[in-house]
């Protein structure tokens, strides 16, 4: 069950990030809705979990992108790795916790991405750090969202169960 939580996850993920891959910002995406699946997993489910669902979400990503196949991979897979690393040896539970972890997890992804691809290429090294900081802020709030809603939504189920059991009940 849970496999297939990831799986639809990644699935939703690589669909919305598609449609919405017109909206970019001085030549990046503005959020990378498949490594916010990626660093969700990492924290929710350990390390190879993430270290997993980095090099799927990644492989598709860069097979639907064009170019070379294997870098958004590398990168996703190295940056859901380390967020499940970390979260495992830090309490992550919180809002503010997380979003520390999203936004580092964007910048390892950012660095590796980019420094992967000024080697292959043989070109100097480039980071935009004004789009980098902007990305991490949109990938945080998203992911500290995505908690919420996940988190929240087994609780609104029963609240509304309950409600309805209180109703049939007066009547």
């Amino acid at each position: 069950m849970r496999a297939a939580g990831v799986l639809a996850g990644l699935v939703l993920a690589l669909l919305l990030q598609t449609t919405i891959a017109g909206m970019t910002m001085a030549g990046g995406a503005l959020v990378n809705l498949v490594l916010v699946v990626v660093v969700f997993v990492a924290l929710a489910y350990g390390a190879v979990a993430g270290l997993i669902a980095g090099m799927a979400g990644g492989l598709v990503q860069d097979a639907l992108a064009g170019g070379i196949i294997g870098i958004g991979s590398l990168s996703k897979s190295v940056a859901g790795f380390l967020v499940g690393v970390l979260g495992a040896q830090f309490i992550v539970s919180q809002p503010l916790p997380r979003f520390v972890m999203f936004l580092g997890a964007t910048a390892v992804h950012e660095l590796c991405y980019q420094g992967l691809f000024a080697l292959i290429e043989f070109r100097p090294f480039s980071l935009q750090y004004s789009t980098l900081a902007v990305q991490a802020l949109i990938n945080g709030v998203v992911g500290i969202l995505a908690f919420q809603v996940v988190e929240g939504a087994p609780g609104l189920v029963e609240r509304r169960r309950m409600r309805r059991a209180s109703i049939r009940r007066r009547f």
